[in-house]
């Protein structure tokens, strides 16, 4: 995510909730024998309702059939009645004898329920879809639930005031959902540790176009409505999942032989403003691989909404999402994190600075290679207060340890994002250059598809340093730029 284009700890495992399961509604849902029901949430430290415990889902088949009707007045958007006829097949793998489980669901309503086939007895509670399937589900269990459901799916405010889950735009919407939003069009595991596969199959209005993540299958129309078929190969959190519904120019510019293709999709009246530096996709591909290491997906792009429609930039997978027309440090960031954030996935919403910071310290070495500052001018500048416009933001970078952010209003805040960079550029000094690009492409490359922590992290940048430069110490980094309170040293 750019920060800069929006609105500005120990960990609580969810205790598990015991209902009286009776029926098939949202009164209730029936009991079962064998195994226990997984847990309610999976204790992240910001968000300790999202997830579910008991499985780990491996693909969804999303479904969806949009009707929209949309005035070009923006306030008649925000009364939007936007409707969704949903179906959500989740395939996953039991962790433990399941005899109920969750699924995070916000909003909607469910019609039905089935595991396998037959139907289950579910409950809706909040956030949480509380499945009852008729038999319980063994340890190791591959098993298929599908859920049907309908209704206007939700926008939701985050806790920094920003804006997620179903947003209206001028002539369509678009579905966002870092850190909660998924929830708010599907039923899932929605939290960043549970990665999986996705198809999303999308049916709107002819007039209009249906874009999400990974390659389009198939594109057909009949009776006035046109179906568009995605598929996303690549293990990807649900966070990062995408829906773009609007009358967008498509733009697929001509790329090298095995390289990724690139499928851009613009608003018309963003077509000519960002022409420039969308084209020059490829060079950041190019350009980060050298840097990062092979790109980590099969396909590219990006999606560019109207600046009024859409607060921030957000690293969707394989086609971020930008507001207005993009100039290329944009791009460079959100593309960035197609290797730090969507390849490599935080563990847990602490983990933040691990997206954030690898991705705005690309923007610097982008400008170091580009006749720009270099990491270490803008590292200065941070440093003395003259990186920024006002003086309240530069001291911001001050506020609090990347790695612990002290609510989840503030896990988009500056320190996670300029004073992370800044850790980067310090291990940089400490083991060279030679040795750090070796650890941005090793690191990539151990964590690929995968997630991670801090811990993780640091563990692996002190082996690495122990075999590329045996004498540096990275503790002091850990201690008083990662973790410590304040403005540390310089040196």
């Amino acid at each position: 995510m750019s920060r800069s284009l929006q609105a500005a700890p120990a960990a609580l495992l969810a205790a598990a909730l015991t209902f009286t399961l009776t029926s098939c509604t949202d009164e209730g849902a029936g009991s079962g024998t064998g195994g226990t029901r997984g847990a309610a949430g999976l204790g992240d430290p910001y968000f300790p309702k999202l997830g579910n415990g008991g499985y780990d889902v491996t693909h969804y088949a999303l479904s969806l059939d949009v009707d929209i009707e949309r005035d070009k007045d923006r306030e008649d958007r925000k009364n939007h009645e936007d409707h969704v006829d949903g179906k959500a097949v989740v395939t996953a793998r039991a962790k433990q004898d399941l005899s109920a489980f969750d699924l995070d669901l916000k909003g909607m309503d469910v019609e039905s329920v089935t595991v396998d086939g037959a139907e289950a007895r579910w409950k809706r509670k909040g956030q949480e879809l509380i499945v009852r399937p008729a038999h319980a589900l063994e340890k190791g269990r591959t098993f298929r639930t599908t859920v049907r459901y309908s209704g206007e799916p939700r926008t939701i405010t985050d806790p920094d005031g920003s804006h997620e889950g179903w947003l209206p735009t001028a002539d369509g919407a678009l579905a966002l959902g870092e850190p909660t939003g998924s929830m708010a069009w599907f039923p899932g595991n929605h939290h960043p540790s549970d990665k999986a596969t996705y198809d999303i199959t999308v049916t709107v209005p002819q007039r209009l176009q249906a874009v999400s993540n990974g390659e389009l299958r198939g594109e057909s129309t009949k009776d006035g409505r046109t179906t568009f078929a995605w598929r996303s190969a690549e293990p990807m959190a649900s966070y990062l999942a995408t829906l773009a519904i609007g009358a967008y120019e498509i733009r697929r510019p001509t790329v090298g032989e095995k390289k990724p293709p690139v499928y851009i999709a613009v608003d018309p009246e963003e077509a000519e403003g960002g022409r420039e530096a969308l084209d020059g996709i490829p060079d950041i591909i190019d350009w980060a691989e050298i840097n990062f290491g092979p790109y980590p997906f099969t396909s590219t792009g990006a999606i560019v909404e109207r600046e009024e429609d859409v607060e921030y930039a957000l690293e969707t997978q394989n086609r971020p999402v930008v507001p207005g027309a993009p100039d290329t440090s944009l791009l460079v960031h959100e593309l960035a994190h197609q290797w730090y954030g969507n390849s490599v996935t935080p563990k847990s919403w602490r983990d933040m600075w691990l997206n954030e910071g690898f991705a705005t310290y690309a923007e610097w070495l982008w400008q170091e290679d580009h006749g720009g500052d270099s990491a270490q001018e803008n590292f200065d500048a941070l440093y003395e207060g003259d990186y920024f416009d006002t003086a309240e933001a530069d001291e911001g970078v001050w506020a609090f340890p990347p790695a612990e952010p002290p609510s989840a209003e503030h896990i988009s805040d500056s320190p996670v994002y300029e004073r992370a960079a800044m850790v980067l550029h310090k291990i940089r000094q400490a083991i060279g250059d030679d040795a750090f690009f070796d650890l941005l492409k090793g690191w990539a490359t151990a964590r690929r598809h995968g997630n991670a922590s801090t811990a993780d992290f640091t563990a692996y940048a002190e082996k690495h340093a122990e075999k590329t430069a045996p004498d540096a110490d990275l503790k002091p980094i850990w201690e008083e730029w990662l973790y410590g309170e304040g403005k540390p040293k310089k040196a």
